[in-house]
């Protein structure tokens, strides 16, 4: 009985030396050795210090931002108010 549980431990213990199985050591999970044969590393580029780089510009320049959207003199014209509605006839 003994020959056989060791024979399965073995057997076992080979098969993941083989796969590349994850190991736990000391509470952690760690990846095998051979965890870059399959999984090369990724390159995330860095994110900008603020991602919003529209809204940050047109809050550091308002009167910029009113130029390029048309106004005049910093001040950008109300919209026209909608035409009154059609009344249907019978």
């Amino acid at each position: 009985m003994r020959t056989k549980r060791l024979w399965v431990a073995g057997a076992v213990l080979a098969l993941c030396g083989l796969t590349g199985c994850q190991t736990w050591f000391g509470g952690l999970t760690l990846p095998s050795g051979r965890y870059l044969e399959r999984h090369y590393p990724q390159y995330f580029s860095p994110d900008p210090d603020f991602p919003l780089q529209r809204e940050l510009a047109s809050q550091e320049d308002p009167e910029g931002a009113a130029r390029r959207a048309g106004g005049a003199g910093g001040v950008v014209p109300a919209p026209a108010p909608p035409p009154p509605p059609v009344p249907v006839g019978r």
